[in-house]
């Protein structure tokens, strides 16, 4: 099964399930709990991503970020899931798989989000666990990659404990709240 055809199966089947989360497709409904989380977040996830748009939390623009989504996993070039808690059903957070790149590499990039009420109590480690499954098994990926900002403290130690190895440091790697920031860079090899 392609990566896409089994894509698209998981997201109309509840997805992938960890011990502690669901992760699936974002859906055009999930705009009402998606909007709430980042908004009562905005403070903590704010340092962290590039700047927010003006219109971050209109429906069009959700609706326009999910198109995107859904266009990326139909040229497997990347794959979005949110991530729920699996017991009360609430959205916690999202995860992707970005930057696929397939040939020799059979690769891609790793990023992730985790609302502020949700942090720290093992969502994100799961989440993480999950999806490396998912990677082989599903999509046929040989490695992952991953990025924190060097002060990131707790994204350092989620991924060192999800199996990633530091490889390095990339000066001015990504713009981050308005500002180019340098990352630490971690890779794991998962067949």
């Amino acid at each position: 099964m392609s990566p896409l055809s089994w894509f698209q199966k998981a997201a109309r089947q509840g997805a992938l399930q960890g011990q502690k989360v669901i992760l699936r497709a974002p859906e055009p409904g999930d705009f009402e709990a998606w909007s709430a989380l980042r908004q009562k977040s905005r403070g903590f996830l704010e340092k962290w991503e590039p700047t927010w748009s003006p219109d971050e939390f209109s429906r069009f623009a959700f609706r326009a970020r999910v198109r995107i989504y859904d266009q990326r996993a139909r040229a497997d070039e990347g794959y979005t899931f949110f991530i729920f808690d699996r017991k009360a059903g609430a959205l916690v957070g999202g995860i992707s798989l970005s930057h696929v790149r397939r040939g020799v590499s059979q690769s891609a990039t790793l990023g992730y989000w985790m609302g502020q009420p949700f942090a720290r109590q093992g969502y994100m480690k799961d989440a993480i666990q999950t999806l490396i499954r998912a990677a082989d098994a599903s999509f046929g990926l040989h490695r992952l990659e991953a990025a924190c900002l060097p002060h990131n403290e707790p994204s350092r130690r989620l991924l060192l404990s999800c199996g990633f190895q530091p490889e390095g440091y990339a000066k001015s790697y990504v713009r981050i709240a308005g500002k180019w920031e340098d990352h630490l860079l971690f890779g794991l090899v998962i067949t």
